[in-house]
């Protein structure tokens, strides 16, 4: 307990906005080193995801079928069926195409009759064929640095033979500095926060001071004794260890959250209360965890008009992925989502089944991959 002239004093509230920029200079981004693919699920990258090679290296078949020249099947009807000379392959889904094929026709629309086969409907180039590099282009990135990895992410990559990634990882020492339920409520809540961005939370026993003095962290969050009660002692602490850079946020509730440093490693200080705990994580908590993955891109759902006019088939409700254009966004694909396209887009649009597409200038509801 200390005495009432030594209690923890707010001089004044500083301005949130204030606050966050003052991170652009004293808040940086960890050291980034390579990790597996699968286990760098929700990290951040710390440089962009390539393809090692083409994929398909060749056009391939998207259906099962048989590949056919598609000039040979323009004039094909059910009364009066194109023969198909040479005979046609027969291709599974994800089979290369012959040199001499452009288009796969479906299994019911070819026939064959004492070894010569026919076709009983036209079938248009490309019809049925994935293209080659249409999955992704050597070198050519498919999920930029500052972009978290999503489980969409981690499924391109691996398909098309990523095994490492480049990623940044902070670790967050989060320590008890109050006592109470809610304060082991709110410390709960802040480690599964960090670790939901990104993070890497670190739980022990350890006081304030000591947790202070240990170097085996890239930032420390406390939650409890910034008040200017009695027992509140985690601002004094950090002051004797570090320095104090803002002891009073202009935030509701959370106004007694503190901010410092000790040596270049971020402090958060937050309040022992769950809301102001929280409010102090989500407006400054959230934006240091960012500038220490020097993370660039957010995925959260937002609503934007459409810069070009997507067509959907009646009767089916469509999956259209989209990236952002400044104010706006476009389709990136339809009907067959190429793996380089759900890896590039921002989010993904759900075209209704009564629908048949939108024109341009739509506004739609944008929402990000898993």
């Amino acid at each position: 307990m200390v005495a009432d002239s030594e209690l923890q004093r707010i001089a004044r509230l500083t301005p949130l906005a204030d606050v966050l920029a003052s991170f652009d200079i004293s808040v940086g981004p960890v050291t980034p080193r390579a990790e597996d693919l699968r286990r760098a699920l929700g990290r951040t990258l710390a440089a962009d995801a390539v393809a090692p090679e083409a994929r398909p290296q060749q056009p391939v078949a998207l259906r099962d079928g048989f590949a056919v020249r598609a000039d040979l099947t323009t004039d094909a009807s059910s009364y009066a069926p194109a023969p198909l000379s040479p005979a046609p392959r027969r291709v599974n889904v994800g089979d290369a195409l012959p040199v001499d094929a452009d288009a796969v026709a479906t299994l019911d629309a070819v026939t064959e009759r004492g070894g010569l086969f026919s076709v009983l409907a036209p079938v248009a180039p490309g019809e049925g064929v994935l293209p080659a590099q249409a999955d992704a282009t050597p070198d050519t990135p498919l999920r930029l640095a500052g972009a978290r990895l999503r489980r969409i992410d981690v499924t391109v990559l691996a398909a098309i033979g990523v095994k490492q990634v480049t990623i940044r990882e902070p670790r967050v020492r989060v320590v008890r500095a109050g006592a109470g339920e809610p304060v082991d409520a709110a410390i709960a809540l802040i480690a599964g926060a960090v670790e939901a961005e990104g993070g890497v939370a670190i739980i022990d026993d350890l006081t304030l001071d000591a947790a202070l003095a240990r170097e085996d962290a890239d930032a420390v969050f406390a939650v409890g004794g910034t008040g200017g009660g009695r027992n509140d002692t985690s601002v004094h602490s950090l002051a004797k260890l570090g320095r104090v850079a803002f002891h009073g946020i202009g935030i509701t509730p959370g106004e007694t959250t503190a901010m410092g440093f000790v040596g270049a490693r971020p402090v958060l200080l937050l309040p022992g209360r769950v809301d102001a705990a929280l409010a102090g994580w989500l407006t400054v908590g959230r934006r240091v965890l960012a500038k220490l993955c020097f993370r660039l891109i957010e995925e959260q759902p937002f609503t934007a008009e459409l810069s070009r006019k997507i067509a959907s088939p009646l009767g089916l409700a469509e999956v259209v992925p989209v990236r952002r254009r400044l104010a706006t966004v476009e389709s990136l694909a339809t009907g067959y989502l190429p793996l380089q396209a759900l890896a590039r887009a921002d989010g993904w649009i759900l075209v209704p089944a009564d629908s048949e597409g939108h024109p341009v200038g739509t506004k739609v509801m944008v929402r990000p991959w898993p």
